[in-house]
C-alpha cells in the first residue's frame, strides 16, 4: 500500500506508504489520527437475507469459492492449453513473474511489524503471499506439481510459524489485506496433500480475524468518520474471505452487512454519496489522491468477486452503484474531468484530538495511477451482464494484460492486489 512504479504505467506517489502516509498526526495512547483508507447466479438484493440465514436454509458455501471457483480455473486451464489470448498474454506475465517459481522458499516469521517504530518486516509477508497464490495459479492452470508444492510449503510455513501482526495504526492495514490475500492463496490449495488446512484456519482466525473486527468495531478508538473507505474495505476483504475459507457464516454476514449499510466510509453509501448523469457516483477518495482512489475500487472489486462466487450480488448492490463509482475514478485517471461535491473530512479521537479538512475538487496527486484491478470489473460489468461501462473497459484495455505482485515496483502498494485479472477473469 505505498507506492511504487509500475512497469505498465507511470509512477506512483504514495499509494499508502506507512503510519506517516496515512496519518494526519500521532494521537496519545498509540491511537493514529488517519484517515485512508463459476460464479454463482445473481442473486437481487431484495433476496438477499445474509449469509447466516442462507446456512440456515442448508445451504453450503462454495469451494473453491474466493475470488476463482472451479469452473474459472476449467476456463484458464482451457484458454492456456489452447493458447488463446488475451489470456495467453495474461499467462505468459504470471510465469514471467520470479514469485510464480516453484523454487521460491518461504521465510515465515513469528511477529509481523507493519508502522511504528519496530523493524518494518511486513513486506516478507506480502511478498511469500504473492508467491503462494501464483504457484498456485500455476499448479491449477497446469497441474505441475512443483508448483502446487511450493504454494503448499509457504503457507505451511506461515501457519505454523506466526504469533502476531502489529504496529501502529498500520497493523490493521496488513491485517485486512494480508488477511484476504492470504485467505485466497489458501483457498486454492485447499484439499492439496499436504496442506494443513486446518492449522492455516486456526492462524486466520486467531491471527487476523480478531484485528479486523476490532478495527470495524472500533475503528481504533478514533470517530468513525476518522478513517477513509479503504481502512474499512479492507477490513471487509479479510472478514468475507476468512468467512468464506474457515466456513463461518456469522463473519460473511458481518462483512456483507457492513459493505451495504456500516456506519464507517466503507459502505457503499458512504464512499459514493451523490450521484451524476453519465452513470457516475462520486469517489469520495478522489478529492483526496488517486493512488487511494484506485486502491478503494481494487478493494470494492475484490469484495463483490469473492461475495459473488458465494451467490451474493454485490455487485449489482443499489442499481449497480460501484459500477458508477468505479465509473468516476477510471474517468477521473484517463485523464478527463469529473464533477465533485464538496466534502467535509472530520478526523481525529473522542477527547484527544480531532479536526477537519474540506476538500472541494479532484485532487491531481497520483493522477493515472496503474493497478492490476480493472478486468475483474470489465468482465463482470460489460461482458456477463452487458452493461456501460465506457471508462471501465478504457483502463482495462490500458493496462492489459494484468500482471501482480512483484510488476509493479518493491513496496507494498504493487502488492496490494492479487492480480493477473486478464488470465483470471476474462470470459
Amino acid at each position: 500500500m505505498d507506492d511504487g512504479s509500475s512497469r505498465r504505467g507511470p509512477g506512483r506517489r504514495g499509494v499508502l506508504k506507512v503510519a506517516g502516509g496515512l496519518a494526519v498526526g500521532a494521537l496519545a495512547g498509540g491511537l493514529v489520527a488517519a484517515r485512508s483508507g463459476g460464479s454463482a447466479v445473481a442473486i437481487a438484493d431484495a433476496a438477499s437475507t445474509g449469509a447466516a440465514g442462507r446456512a440456515a436454509a442448508g445451504k453450503k458455501f462454495v469451494h473453491p469459492g474466493l475470488l476463482h471457483t472451479e469452473t474459472d480455473f476449467a476456463r484458464m486451464r482451457a484458454k492456456v492449453r489452447a493458447k488463446a489470448r488475451p489470456w495467453q498474454a495474461g499467462w505468459e506475465v504470471l510465469a514471467a513473474n520470479s514469485h510464480s517459481s516453484s523454487a521460491w522458499k518461504p521465510d515465515p516469521l513469528v511477529t509481523v511489524i507493519r508502522g511504528g517504530s519496530g523493524v518494518q518486516n511486513y513486506g516478507t509477508l506480502y511478498n511469500d503471499i504473492a508467491a503462494a497464490y501464483q504457484n498456485a495459479l500455476r499448479w491449477k492452470i497446469t497441474g505441475d506439481r512443483a508448483n502446487g508444492n511450493a504454494a503448499r510449503d509457504i503457507l505451511n510455513a506461515w501457519s505454523g510459524t506466526l504469533k502476531t501482526v502489529t504496529g501502529d495504526a498500520d497493523r490493521f492495514i496488513a491485517a485486512g489485506i494480508y488477511g484476504y490475500e492470504f485467505a485466497n492463496a489458501a483457498e486454492i490449495m485447499r484439499g492439496y496433500p499436504g496442506f494443513n488446512l486446518g492449522r492455516f484456519q486456526a492462524m486466520m482466525l486467531k491471527v487476523f480475524y480478531p484485528m479486523n473486527n476490532a478495527f470495524l468495531t472500533k475503528h481504533n478508538g478514533a470517530y468513525i468518520t476518522n478513517y477513509w473507505g479503504s481502512w474499512d474495505m479492507l477490513t471487509m476483504a479479510s472478514i468475507l474471505a476468512i468467512g468464506i475459507l474457515c466456513d463461518q457464516p456469522a463473519k460473511v454476514s458481518q462483512a456483507i452487512s457492513y459493505f451495504k449499510h456500516g456506519a464507517g466510509n466503507g459502505s457503499v453509501p458512504h464512499e459514493m454519496p451523490h450521484l451524476y448523469a453519465g452513470g457516475l457516483a462520486q469517489w469520495i477518495e478522489v478529492g483526496r489522491d488517486q493512488g487511494h482512489a484506485t486502491l478503494g475500487v481494487g478493494l470494492m472489486g475484490a469484495i463483490c468477486q469473492m461475495a459473488w462466487n458465494q451467490g451474493y450480488d454485490l455487485y449489482g448492490y443499489d442499481d449497480s452503484r460501484f459500477m458508477k463509482g468505479a465509473e468516476y475514478v477510471a474517468k477521473y485517471n484517463l485523464g478527463h474531468s469529473v464533477p465533485y461535491t464538496p466534502y467535509k473530512w472530520d478526523y481525529g479521537a473522542p477527547g484527544i484530538w480531532s479536526g477537519s479538512q474540506t476538500f472541494t475538487a479532484a485532487s491531481p496527486d497520483s493522477r493515472g495511477d496503474i493497478r492490476p484491478i480493472w478486468e475483474m470489473l470489465y468482465n463482470h460489468y460489460v461482458r456477463r451482464r452487458g452493461l456501460h461501462a465506457p471508462y471501465i473497459a478504457a483502463f482495462a484495455a490500458k493496462v492489459r494484460p494484468e500482471g501482480g505482485g512483484g510488476d509493479y515496483g518493491p513496496d507494498s502498494g504493487g502488492y496490494d492486489q492479487l492480480g493477473f485479472g486478464t488470465l483470471t477473469y476474462t470470459l
